[in-house]
């Protein structure tokens, strides 16, 4: 991972409230193409609430985005930013893929059925060509042998790898993971933390959201300690877990956690 080259995503003064509670503070943000950028802090940071704003879940107060070299999603009118059309927002979330904590799988569709999905309603694309490209995203995930089951059938490892596969499918150019590990059992992390280890080591481009401190220590290019909305560190991980860093809060932090 270069940063010599232009970022793909620039957040600038994000800010972002829910009735009167700053949930994010005036966040500014580069990724660059092939960065594994791992973002950790405790429960009510502003965390999931800054992820969801790169892809237009949550609508932001103040500040730009920027994809591609090109702000997008919003209008500024008298000033504020205003949510773009839903036919201009969707071709850039789906260059943007997510995975959620709950797996949000569709239950009456098969394991196939689920990552066709999105080549076929927003891709358009064929059917031939959806089926191939999400047979491929299962095979990736180790999950072919599963692709006639339904969702129900799975443990919650596996239901994970399927939504990254449907992500995958989408042939995004930016990954995020919102605590992707965060509601399984301690036995089925493993299972996805090595998913999302092989496409890290593939170069994809990804902001995780986590309490999982392997994605920090052993997948991140660089870790974010994010507190009350804002950055309060951005660091390399050696940096960011060596004694030097002489943060208390941090510490205090890491130590409930390892």
């Amino acid at each position: 991972m270069s940063t010599a080259s232009a970022p793909l995503l620039r957040l600038e003064q994000i800010t972002k409230q829910f009735k009167g509670v700053t949930a994010v503070d005036g966040v500014s943000l580069d990724v660059h193409p092939g960065e594994k950028l791992v973002i950790i802090g405790p429960s009510g940071s502003g965390k999931s609430t800054l992820l969801r704003t790169i892809n237009f879940l949550e609508v932001i107060d103040e500040g730009r985005i920027w994809f591609e070299g090109r702000e997008t999603g919003y209008v500024r009118r008298h000033g504020k930013p205003h949510l773009e059309r839903q036919n201009v927002i969707c071709p850039v979330r789906a260059e943007i893929g997510m995975v959620f904590q709950h797996f949000h799988l569709f239950p009456h569709l098969t394991v196939l059925g689920n990552v066709m999905e999105g080549p076929l309603t927003v891709q358009k694309k064929g059917k031939d060509e959806a089926r191939e490209t999400a047979l491929a995203m299962l095979a990736k995930v180790g999950l072919s042998e599963k692709k006639d089951v339904y969702p129900a059938t799975l443990s919650g490892g596996q239901k994970q790898r399927v939504a990254i596969a449907r992500a995958l499918a989408m042939r995004p150019k930016l990954m995020l993971f919102d605590e992707p590990t965060s509601a399984l059992d301690p036995e089925l992390v493993g299972e996805v933390f090595d998913t999302i280890h092989g496409l890290a080591d593939e170069g994809m481009t990804m902001v995780i959201v986590t309490h999982h401190m392997g994605f920090a220590r052993e997948l991140a290019d660089r870790v974010i300690f994010m507190e009350g909305g804002r950055f309060v560190v951005e660091s390399t991980p050696a940096e960011f877990f060596s004694e030097r860093l002489g943060n208390e809060r941090i510490r205090s932090f890491l130590n409930r956690l390892i």
